[in-house]
């Protein structure tokens, strides 16, 4: 057996935290002196961009090849109305917020505006904008030192422009943990897979074995209390434990549903992996500040057999159970207060339905669904036009929709900025935008 040194104790130390050790998120907050309240944010991308008009801005009175088939159902909130195949989101729509009038939106499937606020095809600084987890792990570091504080529960896809663009200028210290596909397999303690870490007597046996080869070589006496103390906390297993669903009771697993992640939708989208949400919320209640998720593949185009909306009729229900049950849960847990939940794709789609292509892409309007962090539910903010194609009233920009997302976290947008490679300081959003009115 190889001797064990100082350096396996901290590559031990970063488990996979893109070269950010344990070590080292100690020493930041020691250094920082000051630890925030614990706020966070879930973010759930649609990947391909929804169909707004089919979800939350139906328009009956429309001609057919536009209206489609679908028809609204009132909701909780009395003049707000929903798709009839989203009854779980219609009865809790007191909780929720529907922004109808998103504008700004880039053309092409690209996940990065969705990410980070920012339209790609806009200039960028040197090395790109970093990510808004990424972001937020730089200007608030960890809630608890045993947690990273930015997690990835996204999948991989294998059409790039869907994947997430990375921690921009900010360098591969400030990525996310990612703790889903292949990804999951970096995860790995001297041979002790992530879902094996929650079995303590194995996993302190390994440790117990270490330590011996530790002490002979005197390699704890060279350690720093950082390093020390970050050797430590991995017993505790949080992480693994928040990743570690089968200590979910059934009636939970059952009420959020659950999908098969070796299955990606369309080949080249995402699986639709319900229980994604389930572990997003177990990752807050652990210590995350933002946790990212993508969630099945939205961009129908019809062709044989698989019209946009025999795929809206598997794909809608599945969405309205979890994220309903998402935001039930946060609620129940007394966490609707700190956690603010924001679901969305990259743009919306086209007004009039076609025989070739369903409903195509859309950049001129797009729609996004908030929960929770204190905010003012049960509203609708914008509209559309009699085609649900251009925003007929107060547009909303993704600027202001990050700029909320930065506030609920205690950050303000205005003031903040960030070092980019040269040093300059870059400003968190674009356009000085601020967060959305209605909802602070």
């Amino acid at each position: 057996m190889p001797r064990f040194n100082r350096r396996s104790f901290l590559q031990i130390g970063s488990l996979g935290l893109g070269g950010l050790t344990l070590p080292g998120l100690l020493r930041a907050e020691s250094t920082a002196g000051v630890r925030s309240n614990p706020k966070s944010v879930i973010l759930v991308y649609l990947v391909g961009g929804p169909p707004h008009q089919d979800l939350f801005d139906l328009k009956p009175d429309a001609p057919k090849e536009i209206a489609g088939p679908w028809k609204p159902i009132p909701t909780k909130v009395l003049g707000i109305q929903i798709c009839e195949a989203l009854p779980q989101l219609a009865k809790i729509m007191d909780k929720l917020t529907i922004v109808r009038s998103l504008i700004g939106n880039q053309a092409d499937h690209d996940a990065t505006q969705v990410y980070n606020g920012h339209n790609p095809r806009k200039p960028t600084p040197a090395g790109g904008w970093p990510q808004f987890g990424s972001a937020v792990a730089k200007l608030k570091g960890p809630i608890d030192p045993s947690v990273p504080p930015y997690f990835s529960l996204c999948y991989t896809c294998t059409h790039g422009p869907y994947n997430e663009p990375g921690p921009g200028f900010l360098g591969p210290a400030l990525a996310p943990f990612r703790a889903m596909g292949q990804t999951r397999d970096d995860m790995v303690l001297r041979g002790i897979a992530v879902n094996r870490l929650a079995d303590r007597k194995t996993l302190l046996n390994r440790f117990d074995d270490m330590r011996r080869d530790a002490d002979a070589t005197g390699a704890l006496k060279g350690m720093d209390a950082f390093t020390e103390q970050a050797f430590g906390l991995l017993t505790s297993s949080r992480v693994a434990d928040a990743l570690d669903l089968s200590r979910e009771p059934n009636k939970v697993l059952e009420r959020y549903g659950t999908g098969d992640p070796k299955i990606f939708m369309d080949d080249n989208g995402a699986p639709r992996v319900p229980q994604s949400l389930l572990m997003a919320r177990r990752l807050i209640e652990a210590g995350a500040r933002v946790v990212t998720l993508n969630y099945s593949k939205w961009d129908w185009h019809g062709g044989a057999n698989n019209t946009i909306f025999k795929r809206e009729a598997e794909d809608f229900p599945p969405f309205d159970k979890c994220v309903s049950a998402l935001v039930e849960d946060l609620h129940d847990r007394g966490l609707d207060k700190d956690c603010t939940v924001i679901v969305m794709g990259e743009f919306g789609r086209t007004p009039k339905i076609s025989t070739q292509v369903g409903r195509d892409h859309w950049p001129q309007v797009n729609c996004a669904l908030m929960a929770g962090g204190g905010m003012t539910m049960g509203q609708v903010i914008g509209s559309t036009d009699k085609i649900a194609g251009e925003a007929a009233s107060r547009p909303v920009t993704f600027g202001e929709l990050y700029a909320t997302l930065y506030h609920n976290l205690g950050i303000d947008a205005t003031k903040a900025t960030l070092p980019d490679l040269t040093g300059r300081p870059q400003y968190l959003i674009e356009d000085s935008a601020l967060p959305i009115r209605e909802l602070i």
